[in-house]
């Protein structure tokens, strides 16, 4: 299992990190446009193998995307981050031109890659590359949700003031800080939905902090995050790589799926080694409709801009 990494930024070299931990991958490709970058994070991390317990070759490449050849899976993280006080839909700009410039080199040397998306504005990013490439909409995914979705059940968490893994929520919607739609109706600790332990008014708070966490870090750290969007684009490469058949949302094409049509947006979907292998509708109430609907709406006016 080959796995290629475009972008060896904070994210980049954070996925790489984890999926190498995680032992699943036979190889892992860095790739990045500033010398030396990718061959010098590539070479660091290699030098925790023995350390780590991985055998996951990294390598890494400056723009020589024959390196990536015959890879399942690639990782799109390339474009400028956010700085603090920009909106992911600032980026489109720059990001549009690098992404669709990137996944036409990939898909030339890997013609039945799988591809995520993480470049920000995502969801028009993953929108994109489905009409710059015409790939089946199986192989093209775009990251947000399922990292929306880990910093949901951070927050749930910290108000219940219990473990991470006692909690289970998700985002869907559009990966922004207005489009998100986080599912306190549904969300649950150990199968006792939250409702019963948190008031209405606590779970409002948990889901607009959920939807400002990337703004929140950024302001934070001075750019974009990178240990939680590492993580949640590993989850979804091991998913694909190991055909577990996992339930992420994910932003993926929608044709009459929730009444939406020609647009890219964050929806739960079944991971397994066709990339998506059934995008699932679960029954949303008349207010989380609304907001889907709203969310798409944003998107759509985002994507109107490439």
């Amino acid at each position: 299992m080959k796995v290629t990494i475009v972008g060896a930024g904070a994210v980049g070299a954070s996925c790489a990190e984890y999926i190498a931990i995680k032992n699943f991958a036979s190889e892992v490709v860095l790739l990045d446009i500033k010398e030396g970058v990718a061959e010098g994070k590539a070479m660091d991390l290699m030098q925790t193998a023995s350390l780590n317990g991985f055998d996951t070759k990294i390598t890494g490449s400056t723009s020589d995307y024959s390196k990536t050849a015959d890879s399942d899976i690639a990782v799109v993280t390339s474009g400028i981050p956010r700085k603090p006080g920009m909106t992911r839909e600032e980026l489109i700009g720059i990001n549009a031109g690098i992404v669709k410039d990137v996944v036409s080199s990939l898909i030339k040397h890997s013609p039945n890659v799988i591809v995520i998306v993480v470049s920000n504005p995502m969801d028009t990013m993953t929108y994109l590359t489905h009409k710059a490439t015409g790939l089946p909409k199986n192989r093209i995914i775009g990251m947000g949700g399922a990292l929306d979705s880990a910093r949901f059940k951070y927050r749930l968490s910290e108000a219940l003031e219990c473990p991470a893994s006692d909690v289970d929520g998700m985002v869907i919607g559009g990966h922004s800080d207005t489009g998100m739609v986080p599912l306190t109706r549904l969300a649950v600790r150990n199968s006792v939905p939250v409702s019963k332990f948190l008031s209405e008014e606590r779970l409002n708070q948990v889901a607009e902090d959920t939807k400002v966490g990337g703004a929140t870090l950024t302001k934070l750290l001075g750019t974009s995050a990178w240990y939680a969007p590492g993580a949640a684009v590993s989850g979804l490469v091991q998913a694909i790589a190991c055909d577990q058949k996992k339930m992420f949302p994910c932003s993926a094409l929608l044709e009459g799926e929730y009444g939406l049509n020609d647009i890219c947006i964050g929806v739960p979907v079944i991971l397994g080694k066709n990339g998506i292998e059934k995008i699932v509708e679960i029954e949303l109430d008349e207010a989380e409709k609304a907001k889907l609907k709203e969310s798409a709406e944003g998107v759509k006016k985002v994507n109107g801009l490439l």
